[in-house]
């Protein structure tokens, strides 16, 4: 059973949520199902320690809500909380599976893009890889830079000089949230509905598909996933996680992402009472 929430607080005040999640702590607030800590931004994400006001007397089975960190990191964290009285539902080994995406994707390849890993700042030969896929994107083991002028995708015309330059316009952006390693990921030719793809993002809660909802701003119209792929991947070796799927410009559906729940956000236009009360019944197990 989970009874906690854990939130970070904002970057000035640590009994006051930062104001980017102030929406889910209100909902959390406004269900009453479940109870909310905050911890210190500044003191965990910039000076490594862990600042909690009103520690609890009594254990706390928590699902941590908030910003990304790296699987050392968490650890570190998921170890701290314990010290005070708090068991995140998600253990570190779980964390690390669904957030590096090289970790889960042989649980995921019959349904997503092919993929390639290499190691940081390797130099990658263009030819090499513009013979392995038709059109390629970039990532690190976690997240690309998208929004930035970084080429949403590679084709054949590219030559080396230039994937060399974006290469390095890739690591300027992501600077000291790089993880892991590069993946060069196939580019999948997504199904357009006007200006927006059709992409969903599925919480997997105590391995139950506990919210199904609409990630790209498309319209309420669009096809859902089949509920068979849906079932299909109830099963990864976490209690809180998130799979996004798109459909293809051929009709068909594809793995896009994997995540873990705590620091996967939630969709636009999702229902933040709805998502904490499924978060709460699914794990009353």
């Amino acid at each position: 059973m989970v009874d906690t929430i854990l939130f970070p607080s904002d970057f000035f005040h640590v009994d006051k949520v930062d104001e980017d999640l102030q929406m889910e702590y209100d909902a959390v607030i406004s269900g009453g199902l479940l109870q909310v800590v905050i911890f210190g931004y500044n003191e965990w994400f910039n000076e490594g320690k862990l600042l909690i006001k009103n520690t609890p007397i009594e254990r706390k089975n928590a699902v941590y809500r908030g910003w990304m960190m790296k699987p050392k990191q968490y650890e570190m964290f998921y170890e701290q909380l314990l010290e005070k009285n708090i068991k995140l539902v998600t253990e570190p080994e779980a964390y690390e599976l669904m957030h590096i995406f090289p970790n889960v994707y042989e649980f995921v390849k019959e349904d997503t893009a092919k993929m390639q890993i290499y190691p940081l700042h390797e130099k990658m030969d263009v030819e090499v890889l513009k013979a392995a896929f038709h059109a390629f994107l970039i990532k690190d083991y976690v997240k690309s830079v998208k929004g930035t002028e970084f080429p949403k995708y590679f084709d054949q015309n590219v030559t080396q000089a230039e994937f060399d330059q974006w290469m390095e316009v890739f690591y300027k952006y992501r600077g000291n949230l790089l993880t892991g390693g590069i993946c060069v990921k196939e580019f999948l030719p997504l199904k357009y509905y006007g200006s927006k793809t059709n992409e969903y993002r599925v919480f997997y809660i105590n391995h139950e598909p506990a919210t199904v909802s609409r990630n790209s701003g498309q319209a309420n119209y669009v096809p859902a996933p089949p509920r068979e792929l849906i079932d299909k991947y109830n099963h990864l070796d976490s209690p809180f996680y998130t799979v996004d799927y798109g459909e293809l410009e051929d009709g068909s559906w594809r793995v896009l992402e994997t995540g873990d729940g705590s620091v996967s956000g939630l969709s636009e236009g999702q229902n933040y009472l709805q998502f904490f009360r499924a978060l709460y019944q699914c794990f009353l197990d």
